[in-house]
């Protein structure tokens, strides 16, 4: 039997037209070019800013690398989008990752490795270049598409969903645990899913279903155990820490500590390792801040959780705020900075 085909009418085709046209007058915007010195400026200030739905996941350094000769080379760089939003500010919708990989660069942060154009340059950093390339790395200009104020936050969202949805490969944690299956990494899934922790760091369902959680807890428990020994590849690290306990951990030791810490995060930390009380998203360098600071000092002084002042918190310390909302979450001297800010301010409080 032939399948009936309804024929779209004329009032119907012209309602899709005026809904399309509705939609396009929703999304305004123009294009500038900014130079990298003037996009790493604005970011290290703030004025280019990373949004809640952002995703928190740094490129891998071979990634970045591989993006920073690109640069220097002078191949297209695709456009960037950022937003206007009411305080003057240019939210990153994306783009993420290429600014803050070239933040990283400049700052001294990244170590070239892995270039196959430029191999001479393996082993630099962006001091070790000559005067003259830096100038003309920091004046290159890029193209960014810039999204009018009048563009709301669930459009900007919606555009950053767009773009990043497309064949989405698998994560670093994603192919973590399908590498190194067996007991350790059924521990850090059973972490994982645990319901205060799940409490504590709000997450998108999404950012979830993509194991956000089970990377948070074995960033806690890697960086518990060796944040001194952390460089700058985060991903390595944690693929070394995995391994070396995959068939072998104390179990007892780690769990005691995990729920130990969260008990005290609960008990101390209103917002738990969200910065707000909505918010949605945790953010992993304040994550690591706490969990990992808060378990070193309780390492030192299992007393302190009772005996913590009643009116102690970190929410409205600058310096706090200022360790925390660093991007250099695979810095090893910021990451050392972090939890031992906390650390030794809660090793003070009993003093």
């Amino acid at each position: 039997m032939a399948k009936t085909v309804r024929k779209i009418t004329e009032p119907e085709q012209s309602a899709a037209e005026k809904q399309i046209k509705a939609k396009q007058q929703e999304i305004k915007y123009d294009q500038r070019d900014f130079t990298i010195k003037h996009i790493v400026n604005d970011y290290r200030e703030g004025l280019f800013y990373i949004p809640e739905y952002q995703r928190n996941a740094i490129w891998p350094v071979k990634d970045q690398c591989r993006f920073v000769e690109s640069v220097i080379l002078g191949l297209p760089i695709p456009f960037m989008f950022v937003a206007e939003v009411d305080d003057g500010r240019l939210e990153i919708v994306d783009g993420v990752q290429r600014i803050s990989t070239l933040e990283s660069f400049m700052n001294d942060d990244l170590n070239l490795t892995g270039l196959v154009r430029l191999p001479l340059l393996n082993g630099m950093k962006y001091s070790d270049l000559p005067t003259a390339r830096q100038l003309k790395i920091g004046t290159r200009a890029l193209r960014i598409i810039v999204l009018e104020d009048s563009t709301t936050a669930e459009t900007r969202q919606e555009i950053f969903d767009r773009i990043n949805t497309s064949g989405k490969p698998a994560n670093a944690q994603e192919v973590r645990r399908g590498a190194k299956p067996g007991p350790f990494m059924s521990f850090i899934t059973e972490c994982g899913s645990d319901s205060r922790f799940r409490k504590l760091c709000p997450m998108s369902e999404m950012i979830a279903m993509r194991r956000e959680g089970e990377e948070l807890v074995l960033r806690f428990f890697a960086y518990s155990d060796r944040y001194q020994e952390f460089k700058h590849n985060v991903d390595e690290f944690l693929d070394q820490f995995a391994a070396d306990h995959q068939k072998k951990f104390d179990k007892q030791r780690m769990h005691s500590e995990f729920h130990r810490m969260l008990e005290f995060v609960e008990r101390h930390f209103a917002n738990g390792f969200a910065k707000a009380p909505n918010s949605k998203a945790t953010p992993r360098v304040r994550f690591e801040a706490i969990s990992v600071g808060v378990n070193l000092a309780l390492r030192k002084k299992p007393e302190l959780a009772e005996n913590i002042p009643p009116a102690w918190q970190f929410n409205d310390d600058e310096e706090f705020k200022k360790q925390t909302t660093t991007h250099a979450s695979n810095s090893g001297p910021r990451l050392a900075a972090r939890v031992e800010f906390v650390r030794n301010r809660l090793l003070e409080s009993l003093r």
